[in-house]
């Protein structure tokens, strides 16, 4: 039962529940509590699971500590203290967790030095940082307050002597809910809680802390697991945002590149210099070191009072930049996601976004870490360069003044995931099978788990394939199939758990030789799970075209004249969001509606040139679908104006091209971004006619084309190595000796043949596909687009118009230069604009 809380408690009812230490320290120093501490404490206080949703800086750490705190300090007064874990914070950022710490000693210590007490609550934390020794102390003397990771929970949790220490755990706090839930590591901490929980006979108060997302009633279940109750204290609405859209330069089509780099570090300067302190976001690592870069060279006033932030930095380099911010010693911070998450960053006036953020609830969670208060406004611009950022970044604006979030996606069902704690569960104890999957299936990402895949796993992890004993992968579990029961396999188990347990993938560069054997430099490893076979891109600014890959190198064959078919950046590039992508195709049919009728008044003069231009041609939006068919360059192009958002359309792009070359027999080359995609092959062979591109429109045999197009491809390869990894099928580390990440890979790409040999539906095979489709792609999504399209709901025109319209230009460019030819890529635009202005004029 999910529901929100609408009673708020006035200040007197909730200082008559706290301890009169807490009650007067509190007084003192916060005079009157904030509006989520209004409704969520009291209910806190009487046992109820919450989930509290406020804006930065709006007192919602202390909502879920101070009914704890004061509990914990009335037993300190009458020396009842026990040596065992109270409360266990936990948390996705290890930076995260020591904030959390100093935030919490220092009201212990103001409270502590204005009364007498003897007995002191103690506060630990255990990352992987954690020392030995610091382990040993904890171990002999357990903290009250717990603080840890995901990671760390996992292996706590077998730990013989410490494991005793949680199983009275009375509260469990879950910060920054929102960026767990959405991947495996939150997968991984759902099945840690009712890991933990099991064995108690009082089961522990959860309580999630999260910024802006949606719908909140997932996430409350996600938080406290099947069949429980969970109270929604949401105070976002209280929090006013103030954001604009802004362009640099006049003509976002014409403004030669160097211009528009002007104007664009002009117009930063002028937003820095009329603030405090700003942070900027950028999209990708790389443009945050550009952007640092060139501030500091242009503005010399900048050389010590900027610096970047991202995740390719080393620690002490990150724990730096958030101390000088924290201090107020830097006028601004570039980051890409990295300063996302709730760290305290201290005092930030104005949030800057270079280029569209690609969802509403990112763009809300970055302008949010500005106006820290909660009666502060968040300040947000956000800087565009091109004019589909235009139109996209206005939709986004508008959405986010509206509040209407993106629904958050939560993996269902990883087997990898699962299969690392089977193995937790049998180093605990003899399990039988039912209650077993009982546990499992009350996380809220199981509880739709198929019995055949819970056994399944266990076949493979008690070593039921003899196949893979000659491949030196022994069972890790004993499993009775008759008796339905499970337990441990010898004592080698428990380190090989402890020593590989976790969700994230190693990744390192990966060599890039040129045949036969010349070594060109390093691409990252998301970067070549995207490539196919005669891809083109850039490295070390020349064109080589992608010939096969071996382990973690991949062969390439110089191409000086050819233009590239996926930019360097692309691995890096957030995706456009589902949601997001149908509310611009809705502006899209009111913008041309409001321009055909006179009422254009309002828009703004670069979207109705733009769209203007595109009405010569077809204006695509949410119910009408543009595909364009003309040659250029040599190639034939299909260009797919299907705006369902990057992930969805990938799924398609790659079903569309894999079902036109089984129809045709030809060798079909994939360029896609967020609104759309383009299908080139030589223009020699023969032309598509209309209804064959219509038939590729069906829903029937989707997710199966979708897979066999998948069959050989980079990411396929890749993604089953970090399921293999993740399934205790390789080990990263084996008495602690470390497996190398080529050596993982080579390792991979033999067990994959195997086990396709054994059985398609082998669950490191399944659960390869279902991430793939289900969390790097949108499967649901492209399927229910689709559908809708077989319907009629959504109309299909094809237009042979002999060259390209408007909308189709940065697809385009897309197949056809890299980002850090910048110029380039504008010229090709401008080349294709006006061409498109002549053909509009003979026209006319």
């Amino acid at each position: 039962m999910i529901e929100y809380a609408k009673q708020e408690y006035s200040d007197d009812e909730i200082y008559s529940i706290l301890a009169p230490e807490v009650r007067e320290w509190f007084r003192k120093k916060y005079g009157t509590f904030t509006p989520p501490q209004k409704y969520a404490l009291k209910e806190i206080h009487d046992g109820k699971n919450t989930l509290i949703s406020s804006p930065t800086g709006s007192g919602k750490t202390l909502s879920a500590f101070l009914a704890a705190i004061s509990e914990l300090l009335m037993l300190a007064k009458k020396g009842k203290l026990e040596d065992r874990i109270y409360v266990l914070y936990i948390s996705p950022l290890k930076a995260l967790n020591n904030d959390i710490e100093r935030n919490l000693e220092e009201p212990l210590q103001e409270i502590y030095s204005m009364h007498d007490i003897e007995d002191k609550i103690r506060i630990g934390v255990r990352t992987g940082d954690t020392t030995q020794k610091e382990r040993q102390q904890q171990a002999r003397k357990p903290p009250h307050i717990f603080i840890t990771t995901p990671e760390s929970l996992s292996i706590v949790l077998n730990a013989p002597k410490f494991s005793q220490k949680l199983r009275e755990v009375k509260w469990v706090i879950v910060d920054e809910i929102h960026s767990l839930a959405e991947n495996k590591r939150g997968t991984h901490l759902s099945l840690s809680l009712e890991r933990l929980c099991h064995p108690m006979k009082k089961k522990p108060i959860r309580i999630g802390l999260s910024a802006t997302i949606s719908p909140m009633e997932q996430i409350a279940k996600f938080l406290v697991g099947r069949g429980r109750k969970c109270l929604i204290v949401d105070v976002n609405f209280l929090k006013k945002v103030d954001i604009k859209v802004i362009s640099p330069v006049g003509s976002l089509i014409y403004a030669p590149a160097s211009e528009s780099s002007d104007a664009l570090y002009k117009k930063l300067d002028e937003l820095i210099s009329s603030h405090r302190t700003t942070l900027i976001f950028t999209n990708t690592r790389s443009a945050t070191e550009r952007v640092v870069f060139n501030l500091k060279k242009r503005f010399e006033k900048y050389e010590n009072s900027i610096e970047a932030h991202h995740g390719s930095l080393s620690r002490e380099v990150r724990i730096e930049v958030e101390e000088r911010l924290k201090k107020g010693e830097l006028k601004c911070v570039v980051s890409s996601t990295s300063l996302e998450l709730g760290i305290d960053i201290g005092y930030i006036d104005l949030v800057i976004l270079l280029g569209s953020p690609k969802s509403v609830t990112r763009a809300l969670q970055r302008i949010g870490r500005s106006g820290h208060f909660l009666h502060e406004v968040s300040r947000g611009r956000i800087v565009v360069l091109d004019r589909d950022d235009l139109v996209e970044c206005t939709v986004l604006a508008r959405e986010a003044k509206r509040g209407r979030l993106d629904r958050v996606h939560i993996p269902r069902n990883a087997l990898d995931v699962l299969a690392q704690h089977i193995v937790g569960m049998a180093i605990e104890k003899r399990w039988e099978v039912d209650e077993a999957l009982k546990v499992v299936k009350r996380a809220y990402p199981y509880t739709a788990l198929p019995e055949k895949d819970f056994t399944n796993l266990l076949k493979y992890l008690s070593g039921g394939h003899e196949e893979l004993e000659g491949r030196k992968i022994y069972g890790k579990i004993w499993f009775d199939e008759k008796e339905r029961i499970f337990g441990r396999r010898g004592k080698m188990v428990r380190p090989i758990y402890y020593l590989n347990i976790g969700t994230i993938p190693d990744e390192v560069g990966i060599r890039v030789y040129s045949l036969p054997k010349r070594y060109v430099g390093k691409v990252e490893e998301p970067f070549a799970e995207r490539l196919k076979k005669g891809d083109i891109f850039v490295l070390a600014g020349k064109t080589y075209e992608f010939i096969k890959s071996k382990g973690m190198r991949i062969y390439v064959a110089p191409r000086p004249e050819a233009a590239p078919t996926i930019p360097s950046w692309f691995s890096e590039q957030l995706p456009l969001s589902y949601d997001l992508a149908m509310q611009i195709g809705a502006f899209r049919r009111e913008t041309e509606k409001a321009i055909k009728e006179g009422n254009a008044g309002s828009i703004h003069p670069e979207i109705r040139e733009y769209f203007e231009e595109q009405m010569h041609f077809s204006v695509p939006n949410d119910r009408k679908i543009v595909v364009e068919n003309f040659i250029r360059d040599g190639y034939r192009h299909l260009v797919f104006h299907t705006l369902v958002g990057r992930k969805a359309n990938d799924a398609i792009a790659r079903v569309f091209a894999y079902r036109l070359s089984k129809m045709k027999g030809l060798n079909v080359k994939l360029a896609i971004n967020d609104n759309g995609f383009d299908m080139m092959y030589s223009s020699k062979k023969r032309d598509v006619e209309n209804e064959e591109i219509l038939s590729l429109f069906s829903s029937h045999n989707l997710r199966a084309h979708l897979k066999d197009a998948l069959g050989n491809t980079e990411m396929l390869k890749r993604r089953f190595r970090h399921v293999a990894t993740r399934s205790f099928m390789i080990l990263k580390n084996y008495l602690g000796h470390e497996m190398s990440v080529s050596r993982q890979q080579r390792n991979a790409s033999m067990l994959f043949k195997v086990v396709k040999e054994i059985d398609p539906d082998f669950p490191a095979l399944k659960e390869t596909y279902r991430e793939i489709m289900e969390d790097a792609m949108d499967i649901e999504n492209a399927e229910d687009f689709v559908k809708k399209v077989e319907e009629g709901k959504i109309k299909v025109q094809i237009l042979r118009k002999g060259l390209p319209s408007p909308f189709s230009f940065n697809i385009l460019a897309m197949g056809s230069t890299d980002v850090v030819l910048m110029e380039d890529r504008k010229m090709l635009v401008q080349e294709m604009h006006r061409e498109m202005m002549e053909a509009i004029g003979n026209e006319e």
